[in-house]
């Protein structure tokens, strides 16, 4: 007090430094918290983050408060003069300045609320500022949050989601890497480990595989999957003991390790007292790239059905998310992640939990019904095993020219775009679009020659019963001879005749045996089956009965191919039958087009294919792309027993020749020939 006094009573006139900063540090009710430092004609008063500089308006052409006036400006420091202001003063000053001022210091009061007020103003403004600051980070990351949360929840591709989660899990915690675990469960068992899938890294370029560990507290991802919280490592190199291993004692992390809300009741997130190690860190991959991983977060993704099913790992928290790191930088650019990004991070964990989720779920839906369709195809082939590989190969070319149309920059299809989803659909539907062989008869379907073995086997009979038939009439015409004493020259005429009918019966067996394979016949080969159609033998019974049924002699006469007219069109029904099949499954939205591509790829532009006769205005574009495909295959094919496989420049010029004919699409085919797509299917079965 009596220091306080003897300041009051100095002279009116010594407005010096000294004398001002002694006058703030024995005034008591500024109490303890402030700190008073005298910088040449200045005097910094601090409470907390506040600041105010006081000094005397005799010494302000000394330029004092120079180094002060942008934080001045920015209402961080507050001025408090004392002595008369010069005119004109205050508005050379920032308009939102706090300032305050006192005649002299005379009098302890004015001089203290002066102070006190400029350090409550300030307080304020900072705190108004603070709060401003964090509502637009807030308003900011909220925003980041719901994008992100919108760009997850969209994506159903397992490997982008996977790289979409890591990539924005390392933008908003403004990290320099990171890896990302899904948990697989091997089937049949209830053994679970986790398999690496990608890493991210904007300082380093390497090459990953994907590789699985054990779900255990041995590694930092295994320990956040069990324990089912957050694991937050300052340093991780803190964790690695002379032996490689970490035990209790030198984990570091934000938060103790006491149970975790994300854990059951009653489970703890360490391992029974005496377990060692809880989890290491191994460094030999910063050695074999030359990095140095140094803070770390292990977050798990828990699912909607409150299952761990993923970590996500981020590896240093960077102070400028711009900058790429050295092994130099480290230490002066790696802040350890902390509250703020372990809660962004867990909220988009959250998110990213259900996502996941959905897309394990969305490819477990997906190969499920690839399997459906394959299976499907299968069963068609087992029923068909001559066309074996066909509808694979279909399937791989018509996607391939689809591909090449999109490629494609110059002719009526330049702005055709096929989407992913376009092009699984017309996938899906050349792998089906001979599904309705499941309703054509099977002997139908692998009839290799123009008759049936059956049939075949039948008409050799009747020869061989017809052969014996004559053999027994002459044999008796000679027993009859000899007992009317016929000669010897007579006896070896019947003998001629005889061998004669039986040689023309076999001739005749031959032309059958020809014309039943599937070739062009030969001219004349018509009149040789309709004259042995007219031809008979007489039966057990005396009845006469034709070689060759009318049945037979149609088959017979079939001019290409193996099948008659009736066939034909049993066989052309499978189209019908296709469309009708796949029409009754609920493909959805995305595959919602199957039927009607599968079921027009033997239309003809012309409008002369079938089975509705379309022209080229009603049949989609895909059916077109699939008709190709198709009939290439079919001319190109290996595995048909009925006909040779065409070379590829002789199936290319066939399908010029469609072209020419008004079938199908010359642009089409030009893509197809000029794009070489015909090369796909090369190394496959039956191509």
């Amino acid at each position: 007090m009596n220091a306080r006094r003897e300041t009051h009573d100095t002279e009116m006139t010594d407005l010096s430094p000294s004398v001002i900063t002694r006058a703030v540090e024995v005034e008591p009710r500024f109490g303890e918290g402030l700190r008073v430092e005298l910088h040449g004609t200045v005097t910094e008063v601090q409470r907390g983050e506040a600041m105010v500089v006081v000094e005397s308006t005799s010494s302000l052409r000394k330029g004092g408060l120079e180094p002060y006036l942008s934080r001045v400006a920015d209402g961080q420091v507050g001025i408090v003069l004392v002595g008369q202001l010069p005119d004109g003063f205050l508005e050379q000053l920032p308009r939102n300045a706090v300032v305050a001022q006192v005649a002299d210091l005379s009098l302890p009061d004015p001089f203290f609320l002066a102070i006190a007020g400029a350090l409550e103003r300030v307080e304020l403004r900072t705190a108004s500022e603070r709060r401003a600051k964090w509502l637009n980070r807030y308003r900011y990351e909220l925003g980041e949050i719901i994008e992100i949360s919108r760009a997850i929840s969209q994506e159903r591709d397992l490997d982008r989601l996977l790289g979409l989660i890591l990539e924005k899990s390392r933008f908003i915690t403004g990290s320099d890497a990171g890896s990302i675990y899904v948990i697989e469960q091997r089937p049949g068992s209830s053994d679970k480990h986790l398999r690496f899938k990608l890493s991210q890294n904007e300082s380093v370029s390497f090459e990953s595989k994907e590789f699985t560990i054990p779900m255990s507290t041995r590694s930092i991802a295994g320990a956040a999957a069990v324990m089912r919280r957050p694991i937050n490592i300052p340093d991780v190199y803190d964790l690695i003991l002379p032996e490689g291993t970490a035990t209790r004692d030198t984990i570091r992390t934000d938060s103790p390790f006491e149970r975790s809300p994300l854990s059951p009741p009653g489970s703890s997130i360490l391992p029974p007292s005496g377990e060692t190690p809880i989890f290491t860190f191994d460094p030999s991959f910063d050695i074999k790239v030359g990095y140095r991983t140094k803070s770390m977060i292990a977050m798990p993704m828990i699912s909607a059905e409150d299952e761990v099913i993923g970590v996500i790992q981020l590896i240093n928290r960077k102070r400028d998310p711009r900058q790429r790191l050295s092994a130099q930088k480290v230490d002066d650019q790696v802040l350890p992640f902390d509250q703020r990004s372990e809660d962004l991070l867990s909220t988009l964990a959250s998110q990213a939990g259900i996502a996941l989720e959905n897309a394990l779920l969305y490819d477990e839906i997906r190969r499920i019904f690839d399997g459906f369709v394959r299976a499907s195809v299968q069963a068609i082939e087992q029923r068909d095993p001559t066309t074996s590989g066909h509808s694979l190969r279909v399937s791989v070319l018509s996607v391939a020219l689809a591909e090449a149309v999109d490629r494609n920059d110059t002719g009526p299809y330049r702005d055709q775009l096929f989407t992913r989803r376009d092009l699984k659909e017309l996938e899906y539907a050349s792998l089906l679009h001979d599904f309705g062989k499941i309703g054509v008869r099977e002997e139908i379907l692998v009839k290799a020659k123009k008759l049936y073995p059956h049939q075949l086997r039948e008409v050799r009979q009747r020869f061989d019963y017809a052969s014996l038939q004559l053999e027994a009439h002459y044999l008796a015409k000679k027993v009859e001879a000899i007992r009317g004493g016929a000669t010897k020259l007579e006896l070896e005429g019947l003998d001629r005749t005889m061998a004669e009918k039986k040689a023309e019966l076999e001739g005749a067996w031959k032309v059958i045996e020809a014309s039943n394979e599937p070739t062009v016949l030969r001219e004349g080969d018509f009149t040789k089956i309709a004259e042995l159609g007219r031809r008979t033998y007489v039966d057990a019974c005396g009845h006469a009965q034709p070689l060759l049924t009318q049945d037979e002699v149609i088959s017979l006469q079939v001019t290409k191919g193996s099948l008659h007219d009736r066939e034909i069109d049993e066989i052309r029904s499978h189209v019908v039958h296709t469309r009708n099949f796949l029409s009754k499954i609920p493909w959805g939205k995305n595959f919602d087009r199957i039927p009607e591509i599968a079921g027009n790829h033997h239309e003809r532009l012309n409008g002369k294919g079938y089975p509705e006769g379309r022209t080229s205005g009603d049949i989609p574009l895909a059916s077109k792309i699939m008709t190709i495909a198709d009939i290439y295959d079919a001319l190109t094919a290996r595995d048909r027993p009925y006909k040779k496989a065409m070379p590829v420049q002789r199936a290319l010029d066939i399908l010029g020749f469609e072209v020419k004919d008004g079938h199908v699409d010359a642009e089409l085919v030009r893509i197809f020939t000029e794009g070489e797509v015909f090369k796909r299917v090369e190394g496959l079965t039956g191509a």
